[in-house]
């Protein structure tokens, strides 16, 4: 990959500082070494500048920068010699293992080490004297420390790095998980929504319309009659929902959500809605002692009748209206079937979305459901809306 060579302007305050340092010293004549082959005070100012110049590559090329700053430091040793050019050296090697590649942050530490034991072995060899030992620190100081500082600045730099790539994984899984656990609520309350509302608004459209397209008193006091009482029922399941989704509300607990116990009043309530237009609704309630069902299983399988009988309401022929209900241990059928066909006065238009709410309730529960024609017995075309769902607690899925 592509590196600018321009240098970082913390590169440039280091090389322009230990240029301008490594100056000074020379001017007061302050050196590391005397009587080495080039003696004359100027040429170590050669050494000096090449290793200020390479501190500006001490990002973008580390190890050329290192290796030619090796060369720089072997030709200071026959110069008087500088600190300021030692210590920049050591800056480069530092350099070279945090900014450098993997590779050259795992080798350079072995090699900078295996120098400095070899040159401690051979100094010690050579001279015989305790005093060699000198040479191998200030070796090890100019080599080894300043690779091994690297490596552990190297390090807590990828460990910070690896930290923050995790949190911000982490948020954005947390996000993801918010996103989706918001969709979902949503989706509930509009499931919620659809079917407490549209039992009741379907059924006062079709008796208002009945009302007045019908000049009849006794047809419009009956239409009003039904329109008041789903009026009433659907102002009292729009405070329900109110006040489930209030966290506090002011006007008490929630009302405890519907089970199959209440699909008696719901079946007369449909019937009353729909004798004006020839349909009879009945209840078949085969479950038996099956024991008590999971709150959600029921309140599903509630959603699923008053969908069905609200599409009834709409679309049905004149006819029987049949909710059926079987039970077992595992598994609780629910099937509501009305008449196809063509019938006489008002219809209320349909969106879909009782269907895809019904869907999503069953899919929730790990359930399947089928809705469409069957032919009946006599003939008579039949829609069928059929779901079984698992009754085993701990079935309803997030």
């Amino acid at each position: 990959m592509f590196t600018s060579l321009r240098p970082h302007r913390h590169d440039v305050l280091i090389a322009v500082t230990g240029l301008a340092g490594g100056l000074m010293l020379w001017a007061a004549g302050l050196h590391t070494q005397g009587g080495r082959l080039f003696a004359a005070h100027w040429v170590a100012l050669v050494p000096l500048a090449v290793t200020a110049g390479l501190e500006l590559l001490r990002r973008s090329r580390p190890q050329a920068a290192v290796a030619l700053g090796t060369l720089a430091l072997i030709a200071d040793q026959f110069t008087t010699g500088s600190v300021a050019t030692i210590l920049m050296y050591t800056d480069l090697m530092y350099a070279a293992v945090v900014y450098g590649t993997p590779a050259a942050a795992r080798r350079i530490p072995v090699a900078t080490f295996l120098v400095t034991v070899a040159v401690t072995i051979g100094f010690f060899a050579w001279v015989r004297d305790p005093e060699a030992l000198l040479i191998a620190v200030a070796t090890g100081l100019v080599l080894f420390a300043p690779a091994l500082t690297g490596v552990s600045v190297r390090n807590h730099r990828e460990a910070a790095d690896a930290a923050r790539l995790r949190a911000d994984q982490t948020a954005l899984l947390a996000e993801r998980d918010r996103v989706q656990a918001v969709t979902a609520e949503r989706s509930r309350m509009a499931r919620e929504l659809h079917d407490m509302v549209a039992n009741h608004l379907s059924a006062i459209a079709i008796h208002s319309t009945a009302a007045l397209s019908i000049d009849d008193p006794d047809t419009s006091r009956d239409a009003l009659g039904v329109i008041r009482r789903n009026s009433v029922d659907g102002l009292a399941e729009m405070r329900r929902l109110i006040g489930l989704l209030r966290e506090n509300g002011v006007a008490g607990p929630p009302s405890a959500a519907p089970t199959l116990a209440s699909l008696d009043a719901l079946v007369e309530q449909a019937g009353a809605s729909s004798a004006s237009s020839g349909l009879t609704v009945t209840l078949d309630d085969g479950r038996g002692e099956t024991g008590p069902l999971p709150a959600p299983v029921e309140l599903a399988a509630y959603r699923i009748v008053q969908e069905s009988l609200t599409n009834a309401l709409k679309h049905a022929a004149p006819g029987p209206v049949t909710v059926r209900l079987r039970g077992s241990r595992k598994l609780l059928t629910v099937e509501v079937g009305s008449v196809l066909g063509e019938r006489p006065g008002p219809r209320a238009p349909g969106s879909g979305a009782g269907l895809i709410g019904m869907r999503e309730r069953v899919a929730l529960l790990g359930g399947t459901i089928e809705a469409g024609p069957e032919p009946r017995g006599d003939g008579v075309r039949v829609w069928l809306v059929r779901a079984e769902l698992p009754v085993e607690e701990g079935t309803e899925r997030s």
